[in-house]
């Protein structure tokens, strides 16, 4: 499983994908037609209906909410940003200062047939934004005084400096002002939980009386923080944890949807199924009418399901008798390319025993970068390197520019005689969090298990199924996990780097400011530069360490057509509108 990062890794430009043609069944000839299911694979189950929190932001859930969730704007698979005129339009009204305006769609419904109205858009800004905090923070993250209401997965960095939005044309539009530049403003989509359900939950009669409260509220002031108004505690408690599930909800009101698709049944550990959403009317409306996502884990059980036709499209952990296996299947065709998705370890700068830098640096000196990639990455992509940056990837034009200084050179190589003079006899003891689940994880860990135990580290092994839920606790020294992004945008800087970005698990602050002021940086040049310092920064104080860019391979049948390859979050669905079921006829 792997954490959905909310920005890019950094540009917009991505590498291609390369498209197999697998074999076809002879004298047969198919056409497209709507309606029908389409059944996809996947490799980790649900666990919240909210994926913009710390706990929920997750592969499966954010893939959920891209089904779901009406949006402004979404990525191609060309990393272009396409506005999505289905729920309505934005537009840059003002460039000093920074004003945007959105306005919905005439009759914009959610799945219970309630409208879409600027009470929704404001409730969306206000969770992103942040502008009812005054919690003061320590070194940790932990509130130390005053009251912090949404918890996010990444950062209201660049939203957090408008002021209460300006509602206008009959409910159905709002206005942002900005008091700073915000370099993702175009990326910004004011629509999340419907505001009926949430004011319900809250206590409130309509989403016009939660308008009505947060309009009422100042705006927090972390220097003067007031007593938390408990209407809106309430509001941000059924937000923050509501969403999380362990069966399919008994309550209707978790399961409003604004997007194309309804969550309509759900088995845990075996599969989710995905009706129409009778209001969505638009370009994205899809022609097949159900989808179904069944859990299967094991990439060559995938294959076997996609051979036995119990599945339409798989999407497995890439390997070489993976993508050999699939090219295997008759009528499939085999689609690979790069994802906008890299494995990395992390320390734990709360961790005692790395609070020493020199043992960190001693333990990054023993991690086998280069035998990992050649037993896990070399296979499917033989020219694959281990990764040296925290912030770019090899085919974004930054990276070779940013390697060459940001020092991460000296760990191009074990060195287990540095590693141990650096020691001096010390033999720490290490707990390693990952998911025990993944055969790749499994096989970093021991990699790294029996390199650094020739330096003198003990490393424990502190694999667990549910790691993710885990990483915030901070009960280990280091983690090995998987970081993938829509890719495009920069809001991934303030999540991992500041220190109370929502991904900022492992408690690194050296580059808090730094990271900030990318937000409201729009000189390319200048922004740039400040990546470049955080990237420099990382290495040096010891973050941790980059190990590969991942690749990424769908099987898609013949029944199929419309499937494109994607290297970022969403994986195939992306374009889930575009894809219709085949009927055969045998030629004559």
């Amino acid at each position: 499983m792997k954490k959905s990062r909310l920005g890019v890794v950094i540009a917009a430009a991505a590498a291609g994908a390369l498209l197999l043609a697998g074999c076809t069944t002879s004298g047969t000839t198919t056409k497209p037609r709507s309606g029908g299911t389409v059944t996809e694979a996947i490799v980790n189950d649900l666990t919240s209906l909210n994926y913009n929190t710390p706990q929920g932001n997750l592969d499966t859930n954010g893939q959920y909410a891209y089904l779901t969730s009406a949006a402004f704007q979404y990525p191609d698979n060309n990393f272009n940003v396409v506005a999505n005129t289905d729920i309505g339009t934005y537009e840059k009204t003002s460039d000093s200062p920074l004003t945007v305006k959105y306005t919905l769609k005439s009759g914009a419904k959610w799945s219970d047939g309630q409208p879409i109205t600027a009470d929704d858009m404001v409730l969306a800004w206000a969770i992103a934004s942040g502008h009812y905090d005054d919690a003061t923070f320590d070194a940790d993250g932990n509130v130390t005084k005053g009251t912090q209401y949404f918890a996010i997965a990444g950062s209201t960095a660049g939203i957090n400096s408008t002021a209460f939005p300006t509602v206008g044309d009959n409910n159905t539009s709002i206005t942002l002002v900005y008091s700073q530049p915000y370099v993702d403003w175009n990326l910004f989509s004011p629509i999340a939980q419907p505001a009926h359900i949430v004011a319900k939950k809250a206590g409130l009669s309509s989403a016009a009386d939660l308008t009505k409260l947060l309009q009422g509220l100042p705006a927090g002031n972390p220097s003067s923080p007031v007593a938390p108004n408990a209407t809106l505690e309430a509001a941000a408690k059924f937000i923050n944890t509501g969403y999380d599930i362990t069966s399919f909800p008994t309550d209707s009101d978790l399961l409003v949807s604004s997007g194309p698709w309804v969550l309509s049944a759900w088995t845990p550990g075996q599969s989710l199924e995905f009706s129409l959403n009778p209001y969505y009317d638009g370009n994205l409306k899809p022609q097949i009418d159900k989808l179904v996502m069944r859990v299967i884990p094991d990439a060559a059980a995938q294959v076997t399901a996609l051979q036995n036709g119990e599945v339409d499209i798989v999407y497995p952990q890439a390997s070489a008798d993976t993508k050999k296996s699939l090219e295997a299947v008759t009528g499939a065709t085999v689609l690979t390319g790069d994802q906008v998705s890299y494995d990395h370890l992390d320390l734990n700068f709360k961790s005692s025993v790395f609070s020493d830098p020199t043992v960190r640096q001693a333990f990054l000196l023993t991690i086998p970068r280069q035998q990992i990639v050649d037993a896990i990455v070399k296979p499917v992509n033989p020219d694959a390197k281990p990764l040296d940056s925290q912030i770019w990837l090899p085919n974004q034009s930054q990276y070779a520019t940013s390697v060459a200084q940001n020092g991460s050179s000296a760990y191009d190589s074990v060195d287990i005689e540095k590693a141990k003079s650096l020691l001096a006899g010390k033999t720490p003891t290490v707990k390693i969090l990952y998911n025990s689940k993944n055969p790749n994880r499994v096989d970093e860990f021991q990699a790294i298990q029996a390199s650094a135990k020739q330096a003198g580290f003990n490393v424990v092994d502190g694999g667990d199924p549910k790691w993710s839920s885990l990483l915030a606790g901070g009960n280990y020294d280091a983690s090995l996990f998987g970081w993938i992004s829509p890719g495009v945008g920069t809001a991934q800087i303030p999540q991992l780097f500041t220190s109370q970005g929502g991904g900022n698990y492992n408690g690194f602050t050296a580059a808090n400011d730094l990271a900030t002021q990318t937000q409201t940086t729009l000189d390319p040049a200048k922004l740039t530069d400040l990546e470049m310092q955080i990237d420099k920064i990382a290495f040096e104080q010891g973050y941790g360490l980059p190990l590969f860019q991942a690749a990424g391979i769908y099987g898609v049948s013949s029944k199929v057509q419309g499937v494109k390859y994607m290297g970022n979050q969403t994986g195939p669905i992306w374009n889930f509108w575009e894809w219709s079921v085949q009927t055969s006829t045998s030629s004559k």
